[in-house]
């Protein structure tokens, strides 16, 4: 497929208009995804359930999001983004609505899968409408932005919806919820379209050719590091968002309500600020990526090491410490999808998203029901009154995963270094680089490599 080279300036207006009902959608999503995490002391009462069970309910949510991710990938290339994300939409839409009425486990279980499953159409249906209305040279910052503004829908879910379950209770918050997704719906359906006037779609492969490019593009380097990149920087963020972070404030670090929807909201905020510093670094540094991957899961597994060991409760100063790290973990992961874009041809475009996905929410899902499950053998009964040794343990969980990302960035950074060497480009010690860059004399290099 092409794309206009040279977009005027009406043009671009509407390439930011179409991004932005695109935008409204996939922060709508965030918001459902995000919505039992912030009310799971109130799921486990309502529901009679312990910590596996609420576990569960995302663990399923987590596992059918991204079981689709490729699926989805796949008709993705075939449909386009308007009936993807119009489709996850409603079906997110649904899912709220069976939450609403739910009285029992199993009846919430297929409710936050239906919200799994739409949420899985959405962000890389997003992302693939980047390309095609934005010049290259902006991708990386728009692509950023898209994944950091998005999560305006968990500040939504961390404070507003709190207090609606707190003040109106269970069934009018989540049938709001069920109307904010019907209107993401009508936004779609009224006012976003694929491409550009003019911009030629290839048309849509056979049967055969789909298999042969989900053989090509796992068998790309840029798509395995991109997996493996998305999994070690994002997962732990997730897990802190969505479920987790906010018993092991409030229960384990004895603080307020108020206090942790705030902190939540400031991981928020903090992503917002440094996704798009990162969105320029990457689009300036392109062979210079799995550097700043390898700064951000540092930083990241110290800082939890430190509140981890802390005798007794950490001081507050330090929990803000935490999700101020914490906060680089999702403009971290789009790196995965920017290698994604860089190493495969625009017509994988769509699978080979769908395959970097699955790296962050299958450590997500895996980490979350470790945790639940650590913290049930070690609170009796089906008290949820976790001590905050019970806390400790169960997120020491995360260094295994740290461990398989590292490792996996790692190994394929060496085959597309490999490459590169192969076609004559070899990269200079870091801090060599670093100095020539700042002195205005390097050359660029196309963005291959890691």
């Amino acid at each position: 497929m092409s794309t206009p080279s040279a977009p005027s300036t009406a043009t671009t207006r509407r390439a930011y208009a179409i991004w932005a009902v695109a935008l409204v959608a996939y922060a709508i999503a965030i918001f459902h995804r995000a919505s039992l995490g912030v009310a799971g002391v109130e799921a486990q009462e309502r529901f009679s359930a312990g910590a596996s069970a609420i576990s569960l309910f995302l663990v399923l949510q987590l596992a059918v999001y991204a079981g689709l991710q490729v699926p989805v990938g796949v008709a993705l290339d075939r449909f386009g983004s308007r009936r993807m994300i119009l489709t996850g939409a409603l079906t997110m839409a649904v899912g709220q609505l069976v939450l609403a009425l739910a009285t029992d486990v199993p009846t919430a279980v297929v409710a936050r899968v239906l919200v799994g499953a739409g949420d899985a159409m959405t962000f890389i249906s997003v992302l693939r409408l980047v390309p095609l209305w934005f010049p290259g040279r902006v991708v990386p910052v728009i692509t950023q932005l898209t994944g950091i503004l998005g999560q305006i829908g968990q500040i939504a879910a961390a404070y507003p919806l709190v207090r609606l379950l707190h003040s109106a209770g269970w069934e009018p918050t989540f049938l709001g919820a069920a109307a904010m997704g019907v209107l993401a719906a009508v936004l779609v359906l009224v006012a976003l379209r694929d491409a550009p006037p003019g911009t030629v779609l290839a048309p849509p492969a056979g049967l055969a050719q789909v298999r042969r490019n989900l053989v090509d593009t796992w068998r790309e380097p840029g798509t395995r590091i991109g997996l493996f990149t998305h999994l070690v920087t994002q997962f732990s963020g997730t897990v802190f968002a969505l479920l987790w972070g906010y018993p092991f404030l409030t229960t384990g670090q004895g603080l307020s309500a108020g206090a942790a929807a705030t902190l939540l909201s400031l991981l928020v905020v903090v992503g917002m600020g440094f996704g798009p510093l990162l969105g320029q670094l990457v689009a300036r540094w392109p062979l210079r990526r799995s550097n700043l991957v390898f700064g951000i899961l540092g930083i990241t597994a110290v800082t939890w090491t430190v509140v981890l060991l802390w005798p007794g409760p950490a001081p507050l100063w330090l929990l803000v410490v935490l999700v101020l790290v914490l906060g680089t973990n999702g403009p971290g992961s789009m790196i995965g999808f920017d290698f994604a874009r860089t190493e495969n041809p625009v017509e994988r475009s769509g699978s080979a998203s769908g395959v970097v996905n699955v790296g962050g929410f299958v450590a997500s899902l895996l980490t979350v029901l470790a945790i639940g499950f650590v913290l049930d053998v070690l609170t009796p009964g089906s008290s949820t009154d976790y001590s905050l040794d019970a806390f400790r343990a169960a997120f020491a969980v995360q260094y295994v995963f740290w461990g398989i990302g590292l490792v996996g960035v790692l190994t394929h950074r060496r085959q597309l270094r490999a490459r590169l060497a192969r076609d004559g480009v070899v990269l200079a010690p870091l801090v060599t680089a670093a100095r020539a860059r700042l002195r205005g004399g390097s050359a660029y290099l196309p963005p291959r490599g890691d």
